[in-house]
């Protein structure tokens, strides 16, 4: 099993990046949580990872910090949730917001989650209520604080750069985001709410 891979940033997308390890490149599949934390190509990063195996593939996941691998495999424990899912739901609510919803049996907040329905809600919080609330997770920190805010806006910009918007465009919803939402909106919820936003903005 690989837990940490260290190497080159070759290639970064929303979902996927390769690293280069001493000439060998990996695939590794991430949640936009651990996108908006990767450096430019081709700087060195350094992921927890979590190796799936099946009869017909080895994937790799990773992830910026244990964390957010923490929850992977807990998540991964819920009956009809696989690692692709459990990187979706992780792409769409922020470590601390999903550990609370499942702490307080938030139905809501995770229907909230794009992929989850009411049902698999419902059994989140069934079964990882206890997991999530005992879970042993980093103490928050200074240094782990979010980036400051145009540094957000700018990992924004990059993100819809990514997926296909100019830049004007991606700016302009950018900034929408973040008037609509606040000044504490986390990156989840600021790329949602750009996407929302970039209207005929795309090149």
């Amino acid at each position: 099993m690989i837990a940490q891979l260290r190497g080159r940033l070759a290639s970064k997308e929303p979902h996927r990046i390769i690293v280069d390890v001493g000439g060998v490149g990996y695939l590794v599949l991430i949640p936009l949580s651990t996108f908006y934390r990767l450096p430019e190509v081709p700087a060195e990063v350094m992921l927890h990872t979590f190796t799936h195996v099946r009869e017909d593939a080895i994937q790799l996941f990773g992830f910026h910090t244990r964390d957010e691998q923490t929850l992977f495999e807990l998540l991964q424990g819920v009956s009809g949730i696989g690692p692709r899912l459990a990187t979706n739901i992780l792409s769409g609510i922020s470590v601390d917001d999903l550990v609370t919803a499942l702490s307080q049996g938030d139905v809501t907040r995770l229907r909230a989650v794009p992929g989850v329905g009411k049902k698999l809600a419902e059994r989140l919080v069934l079964e990882l209520r206890d997991k999530a609330a005992g879970a042993t997770l980093s103490p928050k920190t200074a240094a782990a604080a979010p980036a400051s805010l145009d540094r957000a806006l700018e990992d924004v910009v990059s993100a819809l750069a990514h997926l296909g918007c100019n830049r004007k465009g991606a700016q302009q919803a950018a900034e929408a985001a973040r008037a609509e939402l606040g000044p504490g909106a986390a990156f989840e919820e600021l790329i949602k709410a750009a996407l929302r936003g970039v209207g005929d903005h795309r090149a």
